[in-house]
């Protein structure tokens, strides 16, 4: 088992910045990647961004290409979602997600809310 837990959430003007970190506990040594999707209101779960935990490749959704970075820190664990320039169209309440063997683990999420 996998637990996931979010922060650094928040609401923040348009052009302003965040950034979003993700803990992981449990058993951490089977995760392989790990990433961040949202969900805005009335829509679907979409991915934004992932990192492999090994080679640290990263993958991004055309929407935040050269918007956001996403990073990691083997030695806590953790994942960070770095959200510069951000648009109204990102306010949405982000997840972080684990892969560990094929099976996949969620946080509860973290809202982001971007003003016009």
């Amino acid at each position: 088992q996998v637990q996931l837990v979010e922060s650094g959430g928040g609401l923040v003007q348009a052009g302003g910045s965040l950034r979003l970190s993700c803990a992981a506990s449990g058993s951490i040594f089977s995760i392989n990647a790990m990433g961040w999707y949202r969900q805005a209101p009335g829509k679907e779960r979409e991915l934004v961004a992932t990192i492999t935990t090994s080679s640290g490749r990263t993958n991004y959704a055309d929407s935040v290409k050269g918007r956001f970075t996403i990073s990691r820190d083997n030695a806590k664990n953790t994942v960070y979602l770095q959200m510069n320039s951000l648009k109204p169209e990102d306010t949405a309440v982000y997840y972080c997600d684990a892969n560990s063997g094929g099976r996949f683990y969620w946080g509860k999420g973290a809202l982001v809310t971007v003003s016009s």
